[in-house]
């Protein structure tokens, strides 16, 4: 049986690893990095409170030993769904089973002006790239005479009001009382602000009430100006507009408001749900194909009891469906009957700031907020990173952050060339 996986996130590494020397099964991971990356920490790097190889991991390092399972660079072009190949930048595979595990990426909801010239926050190049530009826009405010000039290079506004914008809002509030003071003495007295703005009526909109009013609380003690039924209409570089005819100065708007999935050539229309997401059945196949399947942010599927109108995108539902394929793929090739995937719920979390993060839990239904729930984000999040190595390393970093209120990878690191997909052809 050859398996090919498109995506090496939470859903394909999972899938890939739960096949790692099953005989009589061929698995082939492609993904256009040669890395997997951990998503909920890439904020860190992007504030520079971890460097990118602490929550990062090569597949083919990861792959060693494993006689089954290999790894391929590359970006999908077209599915040929009658030969069972897919085209990709720099050649074709051939399969028998097909997954999409591409996950999701970052929407604009049609706005070019912000993809232009917002910041995104969904890929590891994304954190790298915040990082340069936040660190440059701070060197430049730190020679800029004219006070105007320099408060738009220091407010910060970002745009999306889940875990990601409470995330990245707190830490930025942190880094104003601590770093700014000590590293940048020439901007001890500039005024700067950092805003949150947000759609809806509410934080972390899919958490309790309870979760939603404390981190509104937390993040209006630590100095963040939460503005919620605000939406952002457009970005020019220099100021953000809002549908309710109010306006920012900035130079930096961080965009963490939208997802979308990624749509392919080869597979029909019909196939997509709602947010170009791949309608799959319960067993993760998707719809109007004989041998193709979805899990992670990429799918869509609505025959869960508890989930009528589709999973939430987030990292257990990814992780979940990744091993109940692999199983469900062991047990085909054995000719034994599927389990049907069914989500369960461990919780949400999010983290505001040092001491301070807000933790849900189904089942018993319980909410933890202060010291204790952020005890509880930091070691989930330590153990669901994919090695030992990783683990340790931010581990490591966390508790020199977290000792020293500091840490030291503030810097602005600039390829003179950027790669190209067709950097892969042969």
């Amino acid at each position: 049986m050859k398996i090919v996986i498109v995506g090496g996130g939470f859903a394909g590494i999972n899938l890939a690893k739960e096949l790692g020397n099953v005989k009589g099964i061929e698995v082939t991971l492609v993904d256009k990095n040669n890395y997997n990356f951990f998503p909920p920490l890439i904020y860190q790097v992007a504030t520079a409170y971890l460097e990118p190889s602490s929550i990062s991991y090569p597949f083919r390092k990861f792959f060693a030993g494993k006689k089954n399972l290999t790894f391929r660079l590359g970006e999908v072009i077209k599915v040929n769904q009658e030969q069972n190949t897919i085209e990709l930048n720099n050649g074709e595979l051939s399969y028998d089973y097909l997954v999409f595990a591409t996950g999701a990426e970052t929407s604009y909801f049609g706005m070019e002006n912000v993809k232009k010239n917002a910041i995104p926050m969904k890929t590891l190049n994304d954190a790298i790239e915040m990082r340069n530009k936040l660190l440059q826009n701070m060197e430049k405010a730190a020679i800029c005479k004219d006070t105007r000039k320099r408060r738009k290079l220091l407010t910060i506004v970002v745009a999306g009001g889940g875990p990601t914008g409470v995330e990245v809002s707190g830490m930025f509030a942190e880094m104003r009382k601590g770093v700014l003071l000590k590293e940048y003495p020439e901007l001890s007295t500039s005024a700067s602000n950092i805003y949150l703005v947000d759609g809806g009526d509410a934080l972390l909109s899919p958490m309790s009430k309870k979760s939603q009013q404390d981190t509104y609380d937390e993040l209006t003690k630590m100095g963040v100006v939460v503005k919620l039924n605000t939406r952002v209409v457009d970005f020019n570089g220099d100021t953000v507009f809002f549908a309710n005819g109010e306006s920012i100065d900035t130079k930096n708007l961080i965009w963490a408001a939208g997802v979308t999935a990624k749509e392919f050539e080869g597979i029909a229309p019909e196939s997509y749900g709602r947010g170009k997401r791949l309608a799959t059945d319960e067993f993760n196949k998707i719809h109007n194909t004989a041998n193709i399947y979805a899990i992670g942010d990429t799918c869509i599927q609505l025959t869960d009891k508890n989930f009528p109108s589709g999973h939430p995108q987030v990292a257990q539902v990814a992780i979940q469906q990744g091993k109940n394929l692999a199983k469900n793929f062991i047990s085909l090739m054995n000719n034994k009957p599927l389990k049907p995937f069914e989500y369960k719920d461990k919780g949400s979390m999010a983290i505001i700031g040092k001491n301070k993060a807000v933790v849900d839990i189904p089942k018993p239904k319980m909410h933890f907020n202060g010291f204790i729930a952020w005890m509880v984000w930091l070691f989930i999040h330590l153990i669901s990173l994919i090695t030992y190595r990783n683990r340790l390393q931010t581990f490591y970093n966390w508790m020199v952050a977290y000792f020293a209120k500091d840490q030291s990878f503030r810097m602005i690191i600039r390829p003179e060339k950027r790669a190209k997909s067709s950097d892969l052809k042969v």
